[in-house]
């Protein structure tokens, strides 16, 4: 899982998604400051400490330059070098946490989160509705879009059920919502994010039901 190429016949023949290809891999002059700066934060001797936030900022990186945020072998032993690291820590740390990806995902990474809340508010129907889009679960469709993965919780359960799609929310879905919400990225379009039946927030459905004057002066 650490070498050679991921995914799909389709994928193995593409070069982008080769570990190899990224053997020169290197900052922008951008991540080079934030790099610097995050390393900052902490003392001398415990650099190890920027492990997480690297790792993130060359992932980020990474969705910049080529359109797939994932971390190949050559870009861990970059951040694990800079950080005078043995590379099987930098790896044990990008493995145990599912924000990273270890082969290449889609423009767009369609997390549909399966914990309770959501899945007794219909997230079956929403993994349905995105299957029936053409996504496949822990696939990147063959235009090289979408990636569609379950997830444990997103924090957003008053609003379930929910995906996160990169940095975004999209929150009390159905299936014909998530459906406009995929359609839409597809196009190019910037879909509405958060509730997408207009509550605020995590306000009861309808609005708010107690303290009504001081939601109406806020607004």
């Amino acid at each position: 899982m650490t070498t050679g190429t991921y995914g799909t016949q389709g994928e193995a023949k593409d070069a982008r998604f080769q570990s190899d290809a990224y053997r020169d891999f290197a900052w922008t002059p951008e991540n080079v400051a934030q790099a610097e700066k995050i390393i900052g934060r902490y003392p001398p001797g415990r650099q190890y400490s920027a492990i997480l936030p690297l790792l993130h900022l060359a992932q980020y990186q990474m969705g910049a330059q080529t359109g797939h945020a994932w971390l190949p072998v050559p870009v861990i032993e970059f951040v694990a070098k800079q950080l005078e690291m043995p590379y099987i820590r930098a790896y044990e740390v990008a493995t145990f946490y599912t924000m990273f990806n270890l082969k290449p995902v889609g423009r767009f990474h369609v997390q549909v989160c399966g914990t309770t809340p959501c899945m007794l508010r219909g997230a079956e129907d929403i993994m349905k509705a995105c299957k029936a889009r053409g996504l496949k679960k822990g696939e990147m469709t063959d235009d090289g879009l979408f990636t569609l993965s379950e997830v444990e919780c997103l924090g957003a359960c008053a609003n379930a059920p929910m995906v996160q799609i990169n940095d975004d929310n999209y929150e009390d879905l159905t299936p014909e919502s998530v459906t406009a919400v995929l359609d839409a990225l597809a196009r190019g379009e910037q879909p509405k994010t958060l509730s997408q039946i207009g509550r605020k927030a995590s306000c009861p459905e309808g609005g708010p039901t107690t303290l009504q004057h001081m939601a109406t002066a806020d607004a």
